[in-house]
């Protein structure tokens, strides 16, 4: 039976792949309804296998009813099957993606929003993860709690008073799944459709479509060297619900929000009886001085929230957030947990947890901000020695991430579409606005680039498809 060709390399079992072949050989009508088919013993000789393995195949095929047991005259094809007209497989469009996702088997240089993931403590967390899991009751295998481990939260609340100036309590911090999911909460939560939502322009791009999504009516702010202008926003939506903003390092030009800035958006939430979402995705990471407090440590009529997330600190595939709502929202918030189910696995929170209060935390906080000092000086110094001529690194408090201004006639667009042909990671800052005027340049991470050197050879693979 030639469609019998079996693949003993492949992930699927053998006897799995006997019976994709053999139902596929039936609706496709190489087999019809009657056919005899060969005896387990037989074909397994024939193909060299144990006959369970084709006696489990033959016994799924059975089970469906594709095939039928005849007692001494063996086992054939069911022949009720002649009354349906045999079925193919339906076939994939050419140009159909593959849904289940690709693994990346490492970090493409310059990769955004990934940390330097060869510095974290893996042992450490190998060890907290190892003795949680042994750790773990039947109590524990229940749903979590809807708003977070208690651990956890109490966890948070202690880190942000210390590091961020936020004086809150854990009833107020809600786990959530990372920050679109925060982001969702808080639509959820106090916005409507048709609402208007100002955002940074130019910004995070996938703020702008989870609002659309959401029925949001979207609205651009300019940002400049003191961040969002506030009086360019009351000018063109001055009937807006929300802000979204990025005090600390605005993403992605990485200024930070000034504080007459940050008073007069305060002073228009209170005025407007809008909302402020701080997103502080890396507030964490200054270089030229303390991380600056909190935008909420400033807020005197709770209309901030205040959204953390662990993906930049630690690693992204913890999918792990919160969210600091001001206290006359709890009751809200948490109406809005027990309906939508949010929060994560409570395994990968206790391990959070046990993290933050046993101190690995804040150590680790402390080690990645020294290294990333170090890395961004070198990866501005090897690329400024080879791409001085055509861009300028332009001088950032913080961050993770470097902005490479382009001079003279080359746009970014195209050149950040070349560098991601050959391998590299780029983003282009002209794609992540609306407004007019944005300057053409190149956003780059650097914290995964160990040396001056690998930033000179990155330099000279830049400056050769420039040409």
């Amino acid at each position: 039976m030639d469609f019998l060709q079996l693949d003993s390399s492949a992930a699927e079992p053998l006897y799995r792949q006997i019976y994709t072949r053999f139902r596929s050989a039936i609706a496709e009508g190489t087999l019809q309804p009657g056919d005899r088919i060969p005896a387990a013993r037989a074909l397994a000789l024939e193909l060299g296998l144990a006959r369970g393995t084709v006696e489990s195949a033959y016994a799924l095929l059975t089970a469906e009813g594709y095939v039928e047991a005849r007692g001494q005259a063996g086992t054939v094809v069911t022949p009720a099957l002649a009354r349906h007209a045999p079925v193919a497989p339906t076939p994939r469009p050419a140009s159909a993606h593959n849904n289940l996702g690709e693994a990346a088997s490492s970090t493409k240089p310059f990769q955004m929003g990934i940390p330097a993931l060869d510095a974290f403590p893996r042992k450490v967390w190998a060890r907290l993860a190892a003795r949680a899991v042994r750790a773990t009751q039947p109590a524990d295998m229940i749903y979590p709690p809807w708003a977070g481990l208690p651990e956890l939260r109490i966890a948070i609340a202690a880190y942000l008073q210390l590091s961020r100036g936020i004086d809150c309590t854990p009833s107020q911090i809600f786990i959530t799944n990372g920050y679109r999911n925060s982001m969702e909460l808080i639509t959820r939560a106090l916005l409507k459709p048709g609402d208007g939502v100002w955002v940074e322009d130019p910004g995070y791009p996938p703020t702008s479509d989870l609002l659309r999504e959401a029925g949001m009516q979207v609205a651009p702010v300019q940002v400049d060297a003191e961040g969002l202008m506030v009086s360019h926003g009351v000018a063109s939506a001055p009937g807006a619900k929300a802000a979204i903003v990025t005090p600390a390092h605005q993403s992605p030009l990485c200024v930070s929000l000034s504080l007459p800035r940050r008073l007069a958006l305060l002073d228009w939430a209170a005025q407007a009886g809008a909302w402020i979402v701080e997103d502080d995705y890396d507030g964490e990471y200054r270089y030229v001085s303390r991380p600056l407090p909190a935008l909420q440590s400033l807020d005197r009529d709770g209309r901030v929230l205040y959204s953390g997330t662990f993906s930049k600190v630690l690693f992204p595939a913890i999918r792990l957030a919160y969210l600091v709502v001001p206290p006359a929202q709890v009751e809200r918030f948490e109406h809005i947990c027990r309906t939508f189910a949010t929060g994560g696995p409570a395994l990968m929170q206790g391990v959070v947890a046990d993290f933050m209060n046993e101190g690995h935390f804040a150590r680790h906080i402390q080690r990645m901000r020294r290294l990333y000092a170090e890395r961004r000086e070198l990866t501005a110094d090897g690329l400024s020695s080879v791409l001085g001529k055509h861009m300028q690194v332009e001088p950032q408090p913080g961050g993770m991430h470097l902005v490479l201004c382009m001079k003279g006639y080359h746009t970014d667009r195209a050149l950040a579409a070349r560098m991601r042909e050959k391998g590299m990671a780029a983003l282009a800052l002209s794609e992540r606005g609306v407004l007019p005027h944005i300057p053409s340049a190149l956003l780059l991470a650097f914290t995964n680039i160990e040396s001056q050197a690998r930033a000179q050879e990155l330099g000279k693979r830049i400056l050769k498809i420039m040409a």
